[in-house]
């Protein structure tokens, strides 16, 4: 029996595990811990974190089960659920919003090209110098709102300014920026980084 689960295809092992079988998930696990741990260890920078959130992608696997949609591979599932929890681990400890966006350039970069990843200090490094180049108000505007996570409300009762100013000012000044990124940074970096304005918009 357990030669022939060697020889199983992932349709099979996803086919059992939605009828309860402890044996498929363990070979799930076996085929994907490894891979999931190493991505998570690459944002998370600490084994002991990204052991921990592996656990948990596997228990939601095993929860959500028998409503699993997939059919083929599981692979866009485990690693989407893996960049969720990343991200949800680690948002409020970077206290920036600006970290998905930078999981999602990383997600983005083309196979080959880690010479062009930037870390993440870099990455808002990056952006936070470009949206000096705006206008005082812009830069506030856009500060508040991408960095800061307020509402156009709350915007604009500390800037003392209309909600709709504030939503102009936003809008300008996220499409100025990403003209801005586009002339004054290298390609590599200014391409990836033009993903997270454009997020924005």
């Amino acid at each position: 029996m357990r030669h022939k689960m060697t020889l199983q295809g992932e349709h099979i092992l996803i086919a059992e595990l939605k009828r309860g079988s402890k044996e498929a998930f363990d070979r799930i696990y076996k085929l994907y811990a490894g891979r999931l741990l190493a991505y998570c260890v690459h944002y998370t920078k600490s084994r002991e974190d990204a052991e921990e959130i592996v656990q948990d992608v596997f228990v939601a696997l095993w929860n959500r089960r028998e409503t699993i949609r997939q059919e083929g591979t599981l692979h866009s599932l485990l690693f989407t659920i893996s960049k969720h929890r990343v991200i949800n681990a680690y948002r409020s400890t970077l206290n920036s919003p600006v970290y998905e966006d930078y999981v999602d350039y990383q997600n983005e970069l083309p196979a080959g090209e880690d010479r062009d990843r930037v870390e993440y200090e870099q990455y808002v490094k990056i952006v936070k110098e470009a949206i000096r180049l705006l206008p005082s108000t812009q830069q506030r505007v856009i500060t508040f709102s991408r960095f800061s996570q307020l509402s156009n409300k709350e915007i604009a009762e500390r800037l003392s300014l209309s909600e709709q100013t504030v939503k102009n000012q936003l809008s300008v000044g996220l499409k100025t920026l990403r003209e801005l990124l586009a002339k004054v940074l290298m390609l590599s970096v200014a391409g990836l980084i033009l993903n997270v304005v454009n997020s924005w918009l």
